[in-house]
C-alpha cells in the first residue's frame, strides 16, 4: 500500500507538473509584471545596483506586481485542476541577481515574482532556470581625451518555481480506497484465521492437560484403595476381623468409582452424596493403612449432603496422608455445617510447613524440599487435586501452619440444604 501510494502521488505530481511547465515558461508575458520588459528589468536592476533607489523600494515594486497578478495567476492555477479537485498552490522567486563585472549578489534572501493565493509550505520544485540581461551604458568621464566611458551592465538571473499539491493526501487515498478496503478485509481474514487456530490450540491444549490431569489423578487415586486391599489382604491370611471385608468392599467400591471416571475422562464426576456415616469410615480406612498412627474424628454431620461421596473420601485422605508423610503422629479431622458453609479442619502435628513454601503447595507436581532434596515420597499430586475439588464447589482453602508445631488446613464450601 505504501508502494501504490508513492507511485499515485507521483503520478499525480507528474501531471501537474506537465501543465505548469507549459504555462510558466511565458509567465512574465501573462502575469503582473507584463509592463516589465527585459529592458525595464535590466533598468530596474541598474538603478537598484546604482542605488538610485533603496532596498526597500526595490523589494516594493516586485510585491506590488505579485498582489496584482495573484487573482489572475491564481484562477489559472485553480482552473487547470478544477476538473480533478487538486488544490495546487505555485511560487516562482529570484534565488540571486549577480552582478557580473564585480560578482555580486544584489540580493540577501529571494525576492517571489509571483504566488497563487494558496501558498506553498513544503514545495516540489518544479524547475528551475538561469538567464543574463546587459546592456551597455556611457557616461560622460573627464580624461586627457575628453572621451566618454562605456559600461557593461551585465547581471546573471537564477529563478526557481516551487508547487505543491496542498490535498495530496486525499486525493491519493480517496484513488486508493478500493485497495485499501482489499487490503483491510484481508488483514481481518489473516487476524480472523490466526484468531481462530490459536483457540484451536488453546483448546487442545486444555483437552491434552485434562487428559494428563485424570491419567494423574487416577493414577494417584490408586494408590490408596490398593495399599488398603493389599494390607487387609495380609490380615485376611491371619485372622478373620469383622471390619476387614467390609474394608474390602469400600475400597474395591471407590476403584469402580475411579474407572468411571477414567472412562467419563472427568477427574472430579460426581457419583454419590455424601452420608453421616461415610465420614467415619474415610478414617477408618487410614487408621487400617496407617496403624502407626492416631486418627481422630469429630463428625458434627447429622444428615446426607449433596457433595460427592468419593469428592469427599479423596479431601479427607488426601490431607491425612499429606500429614503423614510429613511427621504427623496424631492427626483431627472435624467436619461440621456452619451456615451456610460446610467446614473440613484437619490439623497436625508435623514439621509444619515454611512460610515460603506455602503459597506453592498446591501447584501440581510440587513437593516441599529440604536442602534440594525430597524427605517423602509422593508426586506432588494430593494437595493440587484437594484445591480443585475445593474450587468446583467454589470454596476455599486456608492453611495455618507452624515449623515443629504442626499444620491446620480449613475447607469452606458453600451449601444450602
Amino acid at each position: 500500500m505504501y508502494k501504490t501510494y508513492q507511485l499515485k502521488e507521483r503520478g499525480i505530481y507528474r501531471t501537474v507538473h506537465k501543465r505548469l511547465n507549459e504555462y510558466t515558461d511565458n509567465l512574465e508575458d501573462k502575469g503582473g509584471l507584463k509592463k516589465f520588459s527585459n529592458d525595464s528589468i535590466q533598468l530596474l536592476f541598474i538603478r537598484f545596483k546604482n542605488k538610485e533607489i533603496n532596498r526597500q523600494e526595490f523589494l516594493n515594486i516586485f510585491d506590488e506586481n505579485r498582489k496584482k497578478a495573484e487573482n489572475e495567476f491564481s484562477n489559472y492555477v485553480d482552473n487547470q485542476f478544477k476538473n480533478e479537485g487538486y488544490r495546487v498552490a505555485v511560487k516562482i522567486e529570484y534565488l540571486s541577481i549577480v552582478f557580473n563585472p564585480t560578482k555580486t549578489n544584489l540580493i540577501s534572501q529571494p525576492i517571489v515574482l509571483y504566488e497563487t493565493r494558496n501558498k506553498v509550505i513544503k514545495p516540489e520544485i518544479l524547475s528551475t532556470g538561469n538567464w543574463e540581461t546587459s546592456s551597455e551604458t556611457s557616461s560622460e568621464s573627464t580624461d586627457k581625451n575628453d572621451k566618454k566611458i562605456a559600461r557593461n551592465e551585465s547581471f546573471h538571473v537564477k529563478s526557481a518555481t516551487g508547487y505543491e499539491i496542498l490535498n495530496i493526501k486525499s486525493i491519493v487515498f480517496k484513488e486508493l480506497t478500493l485497495l485499501i478496503l482489499c487490503c483491510v478485509a484481508l488483514l481481518a481474514s489473516v487476524l480472523m484465521l490466526y484468531i481462530f487456530t490459536i483457540k484451536n490450540l488453546i483448546k487442545q491444549q486444555k483437552q491434552i492437560e485434562v487428559l494428563h490431569t485424570v491419567v494423574d489423578n487416577i493414577s494417584h487415586e490408586f494408590k490408596t484403595p490398593l495399599a488398603t486391599l493389599k494390607i487387609a489382604s495380609k490380615t485376611l491370611k491371619k485372622n478373620l476381623n469383622p471390619e476387614t471385608l467390609p474394608l474390602i468392599d469400600r475400597q474395591i467400591s471407590r476403584l469402580e468409582d475411579l474407572l468411571l471416571q477414567l472412562h467419563k475422562g472427568d477427574i472430579i464426576s460426581e457419583t454419590a452424596r455424601t452420608r453421616p456415616e461415610d465420614w467415619g469410615f474415610f478414617v477408618q480406612d487410614l487408621a487400617f493403612t496407617y496403624p502407626e498412627n492416631q486418627f481422630k474424628l469429630q463428625n458434627d454431620i447429622s444428615g446426607e449432603l449433596s457433595f460427592d461421596k468419593n469428592l469427599m473420601e479423596t479431601i479427607i485422605k488426601n490431607l491425612c496422608e499429606n500429614s503423614v508423610k510429613y511427621g504427623a503422629s496424631a492427626v483431627n479431622i472435624r467436619v461440621f455445617l456452619q451456615k451456610q458453609f460446610l467446614e473440613i479442619n484437619v490439623s497436625d502435628n508435623g514439621e509444619g510447613i515454611p512460610k515460603n513454601e506455602i503459597k506453592n503447595v498446591f501447584e501440581k507436581f510440587y513437593r516441599i524440599q529440604s536442602n534440594n532434596i525430597h524427605n517423602t515420597k509422593g508426586l506432588g499430586l494430593g494437595l493440587y487435586f484437594v484445591k480443585k475439588i475445593v474450587e468446583k464447589y467454589k470454596g476455599k482453602i486456608e492453611i495455618n501452619s507452624r515449623i515443629k508445631k504442626g499444620t491446620t488446613f480449613k475447607i469452606h464450601m458453600p451449601y444450602e440444604n
